[in-house]
């Protein structure tokens, strides 16, 4: 179904221009109020482009073509699934714009630019149905955010350049990893049809079978595994989370869960036999991530690598939903993503202003802080409670729906013990809000911490009204992806 207006071209065009016009701007002041408005504009953009699709149809909707580009074309189209995932990029880049702010970083308008110019990248993944463009547009933004953390890293060069050798090995990997399965992909495509394509609907017609699609799944779903990140490809992160900034970068690599879109809109589908035949390995290691993240999450003595872990742990969780293959655990799935997108959006946000005032994220330094800034400890303790499923947030629905699915699908056994993991979750992440806000500081000593300030409460309060708000009315979003995921249930039979 073809566009009348291309909206989902302005949704990569409007902040790659704001990028370019922000970054070469002289008055920085003048720059940030300008990226600020870009980043609403595109917002604006992302609702008009909910509201134009027909939420009841599983086809691909808004499509836009144009071969002027030559290799790759450019190929866009959405349905319910990618709205939604478009609809938390665009709110996620406002909060980060206004918390950029607020932080007070250097050169607060270069950062901004940056802002733009990496959501334009993620609009681009998140509404092509090109493979080969996905990828492309993946290696770019991940270099953008490698320029952030070596840009505003709050560590020591030494620690800095460990952190960005991590992050560079394990995403560089990745990257390779899922173009060599796009690339087995499109040789079958051709080998079959004598054409080349990297275009999602052509390959949905001519699929690889037997080794063949079982080398292109394990390709893409370990090159999106590293990037999710999922056990045990995880070892990127709790480098990156210590060493590298606080909130900016991680939010944009952990908040927009573009792994699990990938694995959405291009794994499933297109690799249906090798999915199915290798499902229960998949949730095995799944399970196994949910319980070894937790119990290093207690082990942790910094309070960024202990969210580190708790994103590796509910990454499991997200993928178990995922390879449900039912449409339940697959809307569970989704909505726990968005849920934990924002959730740990908050809590970076959080353990910023925690860092702009004591220079610390050590535990062992931390502790006592809830007389001080109250405000700031409750925000952090309903993003961690959300993350567990929370009444009133995203999760609970969520996680209702995950656990629904994975009964029918692996018995009660292992989704008894799925549960229990996200029990040792909530454990974890209130151990941490325990050691920061509530006890003691471990030397005794009592160090002045400054109260919070109007524009905190506007960011913080603002993350966590969309947070409760996309709780208490998460029908609209399970009506907007319902029809896309039955959908993608019918590739496994289980479209109703």
């Amino acid at each position: 179904m073809n566009a009348e207006l291309p909206v989902l071209l302005l949704l990569q065009l409007v902040p790659a221009v704001g990028a370019l016009v922000t970054y070469f701007a002289r008055s920085g002041k003048w720059a940030v109020s300008f990226s600020r408005g870009v980043a609403l504009l595109v917002l604006g953009l992302a609702i008009l482009m909910m509201r134009r699709l027909d939420a009841g149809s599983a086809e691909f909707q808004l499509g836009e073509r144009l071969d002027l580009f030559g290799f790759p074309v450019y190929h866009a189209a959405a349905d319910g699934i990618t709205a939604l995932f478009v609809m938390l990029t665009a709110a996620l880049t406002v909060l980060l714009t206004l918390y950029g702010l607020v932080r007070g970083l250097g050169s607060t308008h270069r950062l901004a630019a940056v802002l733009l110019a990496a959501e334009a990248l993620l609009m681009s993944m998140l509404v092509t149905i090109n493979l080969l463009w996905f990828a492309l547009a993946s290696a770019a933004e991940l270099g953008l955010v490698a320029y952030l953390l070596g840009r505003w890293s709050t560590s020591t060069e030494e620690n800095r350049a460990l952190a960005m050798t991590r992050f560079m090995q394990f995403q560089g990997a990745g990257i390779a990893l899922f173009l060599f399965g796009v690339g087995i992909l499109a040789w079958g495509h051709a080998d079959a049809t004598d054409r080349w394509s990297f275009d999602l609907l052509d390959l949905m017609q001519v699929r690889p079978e037997g080794k063949f699609q079982s080398a292109a799944f394990f390709l893409m779903f370990y090159g999106l595994a590293i990037r999710t990140p999922l056990f045990p490809l995880h070892g990127w992160l709790p480098h990156v989370a210590q060493r590298g900034m606080v909130a900016v970068a991680p939010a944009l690599l952990l908040g927009i869960k573009v792994g699990v879109y990938g694995m959405l809109r291009y794994v499933l589908p297109l690799t249906p036999d090798a999915v199915e035949t290798w499902q229960m390995y998949v949730v095995g290691v799944a399970m196994i991530g949910v319980f070894y993240s937790a119990v290093l999450a207690f082990l942790q003595t910094n309070l960024r690598r202990l969210l580190a872990f708790a994103v590796v742990s509910h990454t499991s969780l997200i993928v178990i939903g995922l390879f449900t293959l039912e449409p339940v655990g697959l809307q569970g799935a989704i909505m726990l993503a968005v849920n934990f997108g924002l959730a740990v959006t908050v809590m970076l946000f959080m353990v910023g202003f925690v860092f702009r005032r004591t220079r610390t994220t050590d535990l062992d330094k931390l502790g006592g802080l809830f007389d001080r800034i109250p405000f700031i400890a409750l925000v952090f303790l309903v993003g961690g409670l959300a993350i567990v499923g929370m009444p009133g947030t995203p999760g609970f629905d969520a996680a209702h729906l995950m656990l629904e699915a994975a009964i029918e699908r692996y018995g009660a056994l292992p989704t008894v013990a799925t549960a229990l993991g996200n029990v040792v979750s909530a454990g974890f992440l209130l151990w941490g809000f325990q050691r920061v806000f509530l006890a003691p500081r471990a030397d005794g000593e009592k160090v002045k911490v400054d109260r919070v300030e109007p524009m905190e409460y506007f960011v913080g309060g603002l993350a966590l009204l969309i947070l409760l708000v996309a709780g208490f009315y998460s029908e609209p979003w399970l009506n907007l992806t319902d029809a896309a995921v039955k959908a993608l249930g019918a590739h496994f039979g289980h479209g109703g």
